[in-house]
């Protein structure tokens, strides 16, 4: 899924008359891209047009080293965020960690010895990682993306669909299993077909299609159709009619105060995700778009400024992986409360009591009729204090207020009890909290 320019070529030697070296155009170690290496001694006689100067390859280095460190640091504490804190594991929220878990690794095992292998032009890891080097990446992007599209399915069942159960934990852990096994099928030709060639004066990792560039392709195009194209289809239809539906207009009657805020949360959380998948789609155009063109138009590996465009278009894509952690801490209290936490050390972190309830205590309790909760929380507060010596006084006291506290209840429950049958058919499960959705 990835490589540098003019690796792009497929043939047995070098194509004739060209300044370019066929080893830079093995720069990254992703995509397979020639069938067989030229023969040494041609490629010998070859210059090497993309060789950068030092400033270059430093501000290359600080652009893909700050990608990594906030990708890695960044997911990891979203991660714990949700693991450590039983408020935080939602369905939602077990989608995200698997999303966090795909970033933080493509980041940590992938990035950086992308870029190494593209300014040194020269494979130091081994045969074993060449192989997992070509295969991880579009496990990654795969179980990353896909993640998302189950979220929004998730979201569209909850809002479109309330009366139905929700995904269970196990169903969940299914979902996620999954995922990563059709990763790994989807990925599995890359580990197949990858191999190390040792060159004079370097060693090059490469995917080696049997049937050269034709196959190459195809496989470049199956990839972009499934991990691309076809999830980012399936969530813009499922987001478009959750945001119809939540934003579309008010639910006529007179509805409950739990309504209200259970459609606030709910529009938070969709928005946030929004956010997140426009994000995924925008960071991994340029780069889809590179692979299309070049392998339809072979001649633009051997522009001068090819290599800058590759690094630029990576860049972007490995950039994905580092922009959720900023998207939730910013657009989610919990998040942001759970960050906080995280980050309480530095001196200019404060966190605040609210902020250690936001990750503690719930809101609401799952009941049958939010009214009747209400009702009962006021009955469990009221305090009676009586006076021993007043006997008779206070056996009347207590019936005339059980009395009217009967009358009350009773009252309260009638009024409230058609503002929740109002709104039970739009909210959601009457044993959904407003937990599930912010």
């Amino acid at each position: 899924m990835t490589s540098g320019p003019a690796a792009n070529w497929s043939g047995s030697e070098p194509p004739s008359g060209s300044s370019i070296s066929w080893n830079l155009s093995l720069l990254l170690a992703g995509d397979g891209n020639i069938s067989s290496p030229p023969a040494p001694s041609a490629a010998a006689n070859f210059s090497n047009q993309f060789v950068q100067p030092a400033w270059r390859i430093a501000l290359w280095s600080l652009a893909y080293g700050g990608v990594v460190t906030v990708a890695v640091f960044g997911n990891l504490i979203v991660i714990w965020i949700i693991l450590a804190h039983k408020r935080m594991r939602t369905i939602t929220n077990y989608f995200l960690v698997n999303l966090a878990f795909a970033d933080a690794s493509m980041a940590a095992f992938n990035t950086l010895i992308n870029f190494i292998y593209a300014v040194h032009n020269e494979w130091y890891f081994g045969e074993a990682y060449c192989r997992f080097h070509n295969f991880f990446p579009i496990t990654a992007v795969f179980a990353s993306i896909y993640s998302m599209t189950a979220i929004a399915v998730d979201r569209y069942m909850a809002i479109i669909d309330p009366l139905k159960p929700r995904l269970s934990a196990t169903a969940t852990k299914v979902v996620i299993g999954s995922i990563w096994i059709l990763a790994f099928l989807l990925a599995f030709p890359q580990c197949l077909y990858s191999i190390t060639r040792v060159m004079p004066g370097r060693t090059l990792c490469y995917v080696a299609w049997p049937d050269g560039l034709k196959q190459r392709f195809t496989y470049h195009v199956i990839v972009i159709v499934l991990v691309y194209c076809f999830p980012l289809l399936v969530m813009g239809i499922t987001y478009t009619v959750v945001g119809i539906t939540l934003w579309g207009g008010e639910i006529p009657g007179d509805t409950s105060d739990k309504y209200h805020e259970q459609l606030k949360a709910k529009r938070k959380v969709v928005k946030m995700m929004i956010v997140v998948v426009v994000t995924f789609a925008i960071c991994w155009l340029p780069y889809h778009i590179y692979f299309i063109v070049t392998g339809i138009y072979q001649q633009l590996n051997r522009w001068k400024y090819i290599q800058q465009v590759y690094l630029a278009s990576f860049w972007l894509a490995m950039s994905s992986t580092m922009y959720n952690p900023i998207i939730y801490c910013c657009l989610n209290k919990r998040f942001r409360a759970g960050f906080k936490r995280a980050f309480r050390w530095c001196p200019f972190i404060e966190v605040s009591s609210y902020d250690e309830l936001e990750l503690k205590v719930a809101r609401f309790h799952p009941t049958r009729q939010s009214s009747l909760y209400t009702v009962s929380r006021m009955e469990s507060s009221m305090t009676v204090v009586f006076d021993p010596s007043d006997g008779e006084n206070a056996k009347s006291s207590r019936k005339k207020r059980a009395s009217s506290r009967d009358a009350s209840s009773n009252g309260c429950s009638r009024r409230n009890s058609k503002s929740a049958s109002t709104a039970s058919s739009f909210i959601g499960s009457p044993y959904t909290s407003v937990d599930e959705y912010s």
